[in-house]
């Protein structure tokens, strides 16, 4: 036993890396005013980060195993510092976007290794402790990301969300090297790279096609293309998983309806939860005058009552039935929505509070609930795929949740403003369009996509928790379904990365 130091060192990299999803929110307008960035660019300098980190979770999770857990972990981190440095140095959107992506693929590397790392150094008690200790890491980062970003934003600058990174890597990369033990996965396995490719296009093609939508319209040539390519991918996924000796992801588990349920809720929380936030943000800061400071408290109701929540959930509602903690939270979240939808052109963003405090007591119960309700739906030796594969969702649904949002939000905004005009408004220059339109009409123009864009995601939950509701009748890993295949083992406990 080494004390608390791997515990320390892997939950400095899982702070900074989850940080980084929400930490940008708050800078957008700033980085809309420095770089002269069009909407679709606000969605990558957003999406590029985390749909990298979707697409290659489960591969990155596979290449640990056969090259080592500590020394991709270590290499992850240095990518990830490297690109931090690269997306403080953007020139303009271009590289800022590619450099997020970089950061998605460092991240990967790292929160893919995070779990089999302390369950291969930690055991029996201390390993629960352990597991807490980077649970509660994992859903501060994300709760303090939106105040953090406005800070750095308001005082040095947007480019320091990206340098902070590099002190804490340095010293994240030096304790990792000194106290954390290498470990391997079982002998003779092997890296999935074809399915990791197709499933990478998949995501990519996806999310592209939707940002496409935004800009050009759902029957534009790019946009049909980008949908094809997806479709082709995923068909090339579902084909190479059915072969591989050592697949990401064993296709038998979706005929569990459990896991399907749950990888259903999965895939919508992060969208529904957090989707529309970066709009918000938008919002607050070009339209009714919030600093970035502002921008990032403004969303403390939603982060407290998560917190909270989170905390007693734990105490009273241990053992509570799956489908409720997550389903019931799902509606939550769907209702939280709904009642953001009262905003006009003369509302603050108090009208918001109402609903963000539902927001964050969905959040609440489902984010501890959700990776333990996948793993309860297979047998042992699958819990590593299962928990890569909740992991890998809930980036997936956050990256297109912002990309439908944004064009849902400027599709709205056409009612009211011309294309062009709507998406500049919908990319922070705000400021560039009042001398040509009333400061009432941008108002009421940004506050209907808004209430679009929040009913959308709303009925995107509602549906997917009714999806919970009816699939997630019983979560035994003893059940009937497929027998036990090969498949990446982890150790005991270390399966599933949480936040």
């Amino acid at each position: 036993m080494r004390g608390w130091g791997p515990l320390t060192a892997v939950c400095l990299g899982t702070f900074m890396l989850l940080l980084d999803v929400t930490i940008v929110v708050v800078a957008l307008p700033d980085m809309a005013r420095s770089l002269h960035t069009s909407l679709s660019d606000l969605q990558w300098v957003v999406d590029g980060y985390a749909l990298a980190l979707a697409a290659l979770l489960l591969g990155a999770g596979a290449a640990a195993d056969v090259l080592g857990r500590r020394r991709l972990h270590v290499a992850g981190t240095a990518v990830f510092a490297v690109a931090s440095l690269l997306c403080g140095l953007a020139p303009g959107p271009g590289p800022l976007v590619a450099a997020r992506a970089l950061q998605g693929v460092g991240a990967a590397a790292m929160l893919a290794t995070t779990l089999p790392l302390l369950g291969s150094v930690y055991r029996d008690r201390r390993r629960s402790v352990a597991l807490g200790v980077w649970g509660a890491v994992s859903g501060g980062a994300a709760a303090v990301g939106p105040v953090v970003g406005g800070l750095l934003t308001e005082g040095p600058g947007w480019r320091w969300i990206f340098f902070v990174n590099l002190p804490v890597s340095v010293a994240a990369i030096w304790l990792t090297a000194r106290v954390v033990p290498e470990s391997h996965g079982a002998p003779g396995l092997r890296v999935d790279r074809p399915g990791t490719l197709a499933f990478a296009v998949f995501a990519g093609g996806t999310t592209f096609a939707v940002v496409r939508a935004g800009e050009d319209g759902w029957a534009a040539a790019a946009t049909l293309v980008s949908f094809a390519v997806a479709a082709l991918a995923l068909l090339a996924f579902v084909l190479v998983e059915r072969r591989a000796r050592h697949p990401l992801l064993d296709l038998r588990l979706l005929r569990r309806p459990a896991f399907v349920g749950v990888l259903a809720g999965a895939l919508a929380f992060n969208g529904v939860a957090f989707g529309v936030t970066p709009y918000v943000s938008i919002w607050m800061q070009t339209l009714r005058g919030a600093s970035p400071v502002g921008g990032g408290l403004a969303l403390l109701p939603m982060t407290g009552a998560s917190v909270v929540v989170a905390i007693a959930g734990g105490r009273f509602l241990h053992g509570a039935p799956a489908r409720l903690t997550i389903g019931g939270g799902l509606l939550l979240i769907s209702a939280g929505c709904f009642c953001q939808t009262v905003l006009d052109a003369g509302s603050g963003w108090t009208a918001l509070v109402p609903g963000l405090v539902l927001v964050g007591l969905g959040t609440g119960l489902v984010a501890p609930a959700v990776a333990g309700a996948a793993l309860a739906t297979v047998t042992p030796e699958r819990a590593g795929m299962a928990g890569g594969a909740v992991n890998t969702a809930r980036q997936l649904g956050y990256a297109l949740a912002v990309a439908v949002s944004g064009t849902v939000l400027s599709g709205r905004m056409q009612d009211t403003l011309p294309h062009d005009a709507a998406h500049t408004l919908a990319g922070g220059g705000a400021a560039a369009l009042r001398g040509t339109f009333p400061r009432h009409t941008l108002d009421a123009a940004f506050t209907a996509g808004l209430d679009r864009a929040l009913l959308v995601t709303g009925l995107a939950g509602t549906v997917a928790a009714v999806l919970v509701l009816v699939l997630v009748r019983t979560a035994r890993r003893d059940g009937p379904g497929p027998a036990p295949v090969p498949a990446r083992p982890l150790p005991e406990g270390s399966a599933a990365p949480g936040r």
